[in-house]
């Protein structure tokens, strides 16, 4: 299958449909299908007679499980720049889908993950449903989250995005819900039958009331019984006491909490927790692109993006090596250093001030 094939374009009614066509490989993103997706509402845009954008994916696993990570992995093996180029494109389109001028729904049904996340959570309209698993689960592998989780990430209640964006975990239906990562549930029975009633709709209130009229209430979230440990242990200033006060919470998951992060890459849990919590302090999503570009581009050049993906998709032995191996030997200056600008090789979505 070629990456034409890889997104499928059909118009129903009034709505163009986009449908990521890599089942195999849980729809993972390739450079080509975001430059597919970018050309796609384009044409959107500029039809009087499409009314709003609907993305879903192929197959029954889900939405999009993130980037084509193998591709990057080679390429960083190679001295290749070709993922730099696609984080470039693809961070373009997040801020895009975030300021697309018509409802752009997002069926976030099944796994959504990384760049999964980037094409969904920035829409407008973002349904899940009881099989939805929502993560950016960067961190495992050596990376930091990006496609704008950083800002989702920041704006969660208290010190549920930190938690998120550290540990990597995924959030079932009711969690994205309450973490600001999605807007409506529907039952995924319900999904057939909401996207025949979309393709009725003939103005763009139409799409926001369909929506409504199939959403229901969603199951209680697990998460939100977790908040108080949460809040007590991420407000802490650093990665070590952050873990230190996991480790003593009387919270038998927190302590369980604190023995995952101990596992992850050092340098990705600390500049992870810098960048959540600067884009906190950012006025827009552009902004935290183009630090997420700042931060994507100096992964790429370490140690752990490449160890990482070996690690976990490549070898498959599960058994990293982390370099630094010790939180401690990752300084203030390392962490400094992913943020500096890039010059004239910036992503530039948002303006300098």
């Amino acid at each position: 299958m070629n990456d034409v094939e890889s997104v499928l374009l059909h118009t129903e009614g009034h709505v163009l449909h986009i449908t990521l066509n890599r089942p195999r490989a849980l729809n993972a993103l390739t450079h080509s299908m975001v430059r597919t997706i970018d050309e796609a509402l384009d044409q959107a845009a500029a039809d009087d007679a499409v009314v709003a954008v609907l993305i879903s994916g192929a197959g029954e696993r889900g939405l999009c499980a993130g980037g084509d990570i193998r591709s990057i992995y080679e390429d960083a093996r190679a001295g290749r720049r070709a993922s730099v180029d696609f984080w470039r494109d693809e961070y373009r389109l997040n801020a895009r889908i975030a300021r697309f001028p018509k409802p752009y729904v997002a069926l976030m049904d099944g796994l959504v993950m990384g760049g999964g996340v980037g094409v969904s959570a920035h829409g407008d309209i973002r349904v899940v449903t009881e099989r939805s698993r929502v993560a950016m689960p960067e961190t495992g592998i050596g990376f930091v989250p990006d496609v704008g989780g950083t800002r989702l990430l920041a704006t969660a209640p208290g010190e549920l995005g930190t938690h998120l964006a550290l540990t990597g975990r995924p959030v079932d239906a009711a969690g994205a819900l309450l973490c600001g990562l999605a807007d409506h549930f529907v039952p995924s029975h319900q999904l057939p039958d909401l996207v025949q009633a979309l393709a009725r709709c003939a103005a763009p209130a139409e799409v926001t009331e369909t929506v409504r009229r199939y959403a229901t209430p969603a199951p209680d979230a697990e998460l939100a019984a977790h908040r108080t440990w949460i809040d007590r242990c991420y407000t802490a200033g650093t990665v070590e006491e952050i873990i230190e006060r996991l480790t003593d919470d009387a919270a038998p998951e927190a302590g369980e909490t604190a023995r995952e992060l101990l596992a992850l890459p050092p340098t990705s849990l600390k500049v992870t927790l810098e960048a959540v919590r600067r884009a906190r302090r950012l006025d827009s999503l552009e902004a935290a692109l183009d630090q997420e570009f700042r931060v994507s581009c100096r992964a790429f050049d370490g140690h752990d993006l490449v160890e990482g993906v070996r690690a976990r998709i490549i070898d498959k032995d599960r058994s990293p090596m982390w370099d630094p191996a010790r939180l401690g030997d990752v300084t203030a200056d390392e962490v400094a250093r992913h943020f500096q600008p890039l010059g004239e090789l910036e992503l530039g979505l948002h303006p300098a001030p």
